[in-house]
């Protein structure tokens, strides 16, 4: 499994990394939404992890520029991985064209659940973790 994770924080991206590695995915890094695109453009995934809070782009701005494209990448998976507890943030988020919505610190079993959980409701239930 390939997923892309678009975050600015190094350590939250090493510590996604590590627990992705346990399942034997594979990780790609962006470090913030520009760049995450550019990988969206390039590369194929299975799922897109993605912080909200970064410097330049945000992260509803990167899921609405995926949903967006006209081809089929704009029906990947996306998995909003946040710290910010605003009220009505998971409506935001879901609103923008996210899946669904983890928040930070963000536990193994969660974030392979939530994986789990979007990828069977998706259709792709052969790839869950």
């Amino acid at each position: 499994m390939n997923i892309l994770f678009i975050e600015d924080d190094p350590m939250n991206r090493r510590v996604v990394r590590d627990m992705l590695n346990v399942a034997g995915a594979n990780m790609v890094e962006a470090e913030h939404a520009e760049e995450g695109l550019r990988k969206v453009e390039e590369g194929e995934y299975d799922v897109v992890l993605v912080d909200l809070r970064m410097p330049g782009m945000d992260g509803i701005e990167a899921i609405s520029h995926i949903r967006a494209r006209g081809d089929a990448k704009a029906e990947l998976p996306i998995i909003v991985v946040t710290a910010d507890t605003a009220v009505d943030l998971r409506e935001r988020c879901l609103e923008a064209g996210a899946d669904e919505v983890l928040f930070k610190p963000v536990a193994m079993d969660a974030l392979f659940d939530t994986i789990g959980r979007v990828l069977a409701l998706r259709g792709g239930d052969d790839m869950i973790l």
